[in-house]
């Protein structure tokens, strides 16, 4: 590492968990706690399949509906990166939620198999809306060498809910399916009342007329355009794509792996605890080091740290081995991961922030979704090797976030630069949703 990535200011060494939080404008944290229950609530994904089985579908259907859930989450994702521009933050937010209320509660009534095939893929989108949305928010209100630390907030709720939400739904199963999609209803609809009643009125009419009136050269592009010629970023896209398929093995992957070598269901329970453990419990500690970090070197760190992991499954281990194999691509996941979310925040202009979110976000999707059955497949045909080729396509994941991201891209501010965009434009400058005087 050369000094001028490593060297972090004085003021960022200072920022720590509390603090963090304590000065975090009111709208961030109310979207943290909104993320965190509504992913509390996130029964539908985990428990559609049973459900569809349950009202007497064939599996094979079942299973295309969970796929359309899927494909409609990440056109979620991207519809919301425009929608910002068009209804802004807060009404994208609230109305993220409140059609997802009334999506999952339709799936109740749906009794053809058309009807539940496109409420689950409208479920599916409208869940994912609020999520470009959220982390548009949360970067215009959070200072630049906090702005990591934020999003590693903001990954805990969704991860707490995550780990949350099954134990919940089971029990809800436990009792019926009429309760437990109710209950999802009803968290998305908290979220919704939440938004509106606590986070700041935008105006994207007005932030419209002024980008219109603006003088812009004419052959700079905009929206989703602008994502697609920006050709570093392009190579930070392909680093997230390579990482989250890679990232999304041990949902697949090593259950089949731990299975073929002898081992019982409870050793991978026991492997995912110990990544979930982690994760929840150090993430935010780890992330008070790596804030001071170049998001190069945060990113490649954690995407080898990843790749490193997975690739000892090739090894003849005993179940300590696979502990041990699990907490490395476990470290190396908080290392990498909260960098990586905030990063599109930095390397995108103000005004097109949004759609570079939307892109990062509907890229690990996408990577998620083609992962697990790429490295199923490659496991019938190779076996252990898969992780040898995992090692592989981390490898490759780790050098295009290298070429695709700056040196210094990502480290604190020094005190004497000004922030690109002080005043956001969500909320005028002298209210309480502003960030904290000493923030650059």
């Amino acid at each position: 590492m050369s000094v001028e990535e490593s060297a972090p200011s004085t003021e960022a060494e200072a920022v720590g968990i509390g603090q963090t939080w304590r000065e975090a404008p009111l709208p961030v944290r109310v979207v943290i706690a909104g993320i965190m229950v509504n992913r509390l609530g996130g029964f539908l994904q985990v428990f559609l399949v049973l459900f569809m089985v349950a009202r007497g579908f064939p599996e094979v259907q079942a299973g295309f509906a969970l796929a359309a859930h899927g494909a409609g989450a990440v056109a979620g994702i991207l519809l919301g990166g425009w929608l910002i521009g068009l209804i802004g933050v807060r009404l994208s937010i609230v109305s993220s939620m409140a059609l997802t209320a009334v999506l999952t509660a339709a799936l109740l009534c749906a009794s053809s198999y058309p009807v539940m095939m496109l409420l689950a893929a409208g479920a599916g989108a409208a869940s994912q809306v609020y999520r470009p949305a959220s982390a548009e928010l949360v970067s215009r209100l959070t200072g630049e060498q906090r702005r990591v630390m934020v999003f590693a907030m903001y990954r805990l709720a969704t991860n707490i809910g995550t780990t949350a939400a099954p134990l919940i739904g089971a029990a809800l199963v436990a009792h019926s399916y009429t309760l437990l999609f109710w209950g999802e209803a009803a968290a998305a609809l908290c979220v919704a009342v939440l938004g509106l009643r606590s986070l700041p009125a935008d105006r994207p009419a007005a932030m419209g007329r002024a980008a219109r009136t603006a003088p812009r050269p004419p052959d700079r592009a905009t929206g989703y355009r602008a994502v697609l010629r920006d050709r570093s970023f392009v190579l930070f896209l392909a680093a997230i794509l390579g990482f989250s398929a890679v990232y999304t093995q041990y949902l697949s992957t090593l259950p089949l792996a731990v299975r073929a070598h002898g081992f019982d269901t409870f050793v991978y329970g026991s492997l995912v605890a110990v990544n979930g453990a982690i994760v929840i419990l150090c993430e935010l500690v780890v992330t008070r080091k790596v804030q001071r970090w170049s998001a190069r070197i945060a990113a490649v760190t954690g995407i080898l740290a990843v790749g490193a992991g997975l690739t000892a499954y090739a090894l003849p281990l005993g179940v300590a081995g696979l502990v041990a194999a699990t907490v490395v691509w476990s470290v190396g996941e908080i290392i990498g991961s909260p960098t990586m979310t905030a990063y599109p925040a930095l390397a995108a202009d103000p005004e097109n922030r949004s759609r570079y979110l939307g892109a990062a976000q509907a890229t690990f999707g996408i990577g998620s979704a083609v992962g697990p059955a790429a490295g199923v497949a490659a496991w019938a045909l190779m076996s252990d090797t898969v992780w040898l080729l995992c090692g592989a396509v981390a490898s490759c994941a780790a050098l295009a976030a290298y070429y695709g991201m700056p040196a210094r891209a990502g480290q604190p501010p020094l005190p004497d630069q000004e922030k690109r965009d002080p005043c956001p434009p969500l909320c005028p400058a002298d209210s309480s949703c502003a960030p904290p005087r000493d923030q650059p």
